[in-house]
């Protein structure tokens, strides 16, 4: 549901919001577009880890422009999140709605951020893991120049570089592989559910050794050149996803012995509806498998070691713009593509609907717009980012879009704003996030609401308190009017990495007896 009021933003001119004290004649602002991966709110300008933890680059960028608080990705699975984010449109919409979908061949004619930009006039730059990083999800095209993504772990199969069929040859385990010695990743057998990431522990290498500082050091690279029209640089951080590996410096700020565990009531799931429980427990035994291996402590200092890395490659990333030509016509926003659950209501992974998956980073600097040091409590959506940038940057409106733009907020921290945020997992699941409510109805009709003034950790269902009704209505009337059919899945298709096509498969005719 789109409102008149929010719209009018959509038609912002460039030169109504180029930085102030440029003419309308002005280049339009540049965009450094930063993803992190799996990050929930650990972060300090947040406050989601009860303890301390040292992101000091995102507090930096927090002091830049508007810092949202209350923001909430689109889904809690890489790919349907980020296809959301890269194309504006919801996962409803679209049907792609798990990592076994590919969105290429679900939308044909589907209009990209980056290819958006680059019909704009931009040069569009991308590096690292922007859209899901998996093979036949980066399709050549969409950028005037793409860096792929490097990995440190175990991630087996081939690795897709736009244009290209780059096969991994063997097998790259790191030395001592599983770092954290669990028995069952070691054996490769279930569970956890996903041995070939599930690991954690140092490395005794430099920050740009690692996949991240190389993709970090080939968009430093980026920033330091001159360049003759405007940029659109995406870096994408692939930390702290699975496998927590990260430098030894980054874990040695954790002793276990400061570690703090989550809060976690023992029989949360039992005001949850089934639908809900299951998504929790089908993560379950991983957890168990970390309780079991003694690895709960390890596991979460890991977690934050991965999210301390990651910070200082987003502290790499400022330091490069401040000091290039680029830094006072240059837009900056970082995002993660979903949260990450450690056992609260049993869940070791992110494929629910509750705060800790859905809640996650976003940050907005745009000079001569933001005011630095802003905090913005409404509830946002990464799938607002699209019509954001486009404000921003002065280029044609998308009506299609399913997101609104922030500008009155970046405009204005504490400007009125009605509309909650909504996520979605898998078809017909979706959670609406106001400032103090949050409102899960699954497909089956099913519910759940929290009241986050007086239960942050969402352990009180009070969906059957009939005088809560109006707060579930309210809430409703921004859910998806409908849920688009799932797009096929992968094994619908043939593909050929080589030219980066897509073919339906036949079925075979039965043979005759």
């Amino acid at each position: 549901m789109k409102r008149r009021g929010f719209l009018l933003f959509s038609s912002l001119s460039a030169a109504t919001i180029l930085p102030k004290g440029f003419a309308a004649s002005a280049p339009r602002p540049n965009v450094l577009f930063i993803a992190v991966d799996d990050m929930n709110d650990w972060v300090s300008v947040l406050g989601g880890y009860a303890g301390k933890v040292h992101t000091p680059n995102f507090d930096r960028l927090a002091r830049k422009g508007v810092t949202f608080t209350n923001a909430h990705c689109t889904s809690t699975i890489c790919n349907p999140s980020r296809t959301a984010i890269m194309t504006g449109l919801r996962p409803s919409t679209t049907g792609v709605y798990d990592n076994g979908h590919w969105w290429r061949p679900a939308l044909p004619d589907v209009v990209t951020m980056p290819e958006h930009f680059r019909a704009g006039g931009y040069r569009a730059i991308g590096g690292g893991k922007i859209f899901h990083h998996t093979l036949g999800n980066n399709p050549p095209g969409l950028w005037d120049e793409f860096n792929p993504q490097v990995q440190d772990s175990p991630w087996h199969y081939d690795y897709p570089v736009p244009g290209q069929h780059v096969p991994k040859k063997g097998i790259h385990w790191p030395k001592g592989f599983p770092l954290n010695k669990i028995e069952n990743v070691a054996k490769a057998i279930k569970p956890p559910l996903n041995c070939r990431e599930f690991d954690w522990g140092p490395f005794d290498k430099p920050d740009l050794e690692m996949g991240d500082g190389q993709m970090v050091r080939w968009a430093v690279d980026s920033l330091g050149k001159p360049h003759d029209k405007p940029f659109f640089l995406a870096a994408g951080i692939f930390r702290p996803h699975l496998p927590w590996y990260a430098p030894r410096k980054y874990f040695d700020l954790y002793p276990l012995s400061e570690i703090m565990l989550p809060e976690i009531k023992e029989d949360d799931l039992d005001d949850v509806p089934p639908i809900g429980q299951a998504m929790a427990r089908a993560r379950l035994m991983d957890f168990e498998v970390v309780k079991n291996a003694g690895q709960y402590r390890r596991a979460v200092q890991a977690y934050l070691a991965s999210i301390s890395f990651a910070d200082a490659m987003v502290g790499r990333l400022l330091d490069a713009l401040e000091a290039s030509p680029h830094a006072q016509n240059t837009l900056v926003t970082l995002w993660s593509d979903h949260g990450w659950q450690h056992g609260e209501k049993g869940a070791w992974h992110k494929k629910t609907l509750w705060e800790r998956a859905t809640h996650v980073p976003l940050f907005i600097a745009a000079p001569g717009v933001t005011a630095p040091g802003s905090i913005c409590k409404r509830p946002v959506n990464l799938i607002d980012l699209y019509p954001t940038l486009i404000d921003l940057c002065g280029l044609e409106t998308k009506p299609e879009l399913d997101g609104v733009s922030l500008t009155p907020l970046l405009q204005n921290s504490a400007a009125a704003w009605d509309r909650p945020s909504v996520t979605t997992l898998e078809r017909g699941n979706h959670t609406a996030r106001s400032e103090r409510w949050r409102y899960i109805r699954y497909h089956d009709g099913s519910e759940e609401l929290y009241d986050h003034r007086n239960d942050p950790h969402e352990w009180n269902n009070l969906a059957g308190d009939p005088k809560l009704a109006a707060v579930k209505r309210k809430l409703a009337q921004w859910f998806p009017r409908q849920d688009a059919p799932a797009a096929l899945d992968k094994k619908a298709y043939n593909f050929d990495p080589g030219t980066y096509t897509w073919t339906r498969k036949t079925k075979k005719k039965a043979k005759s007896r």
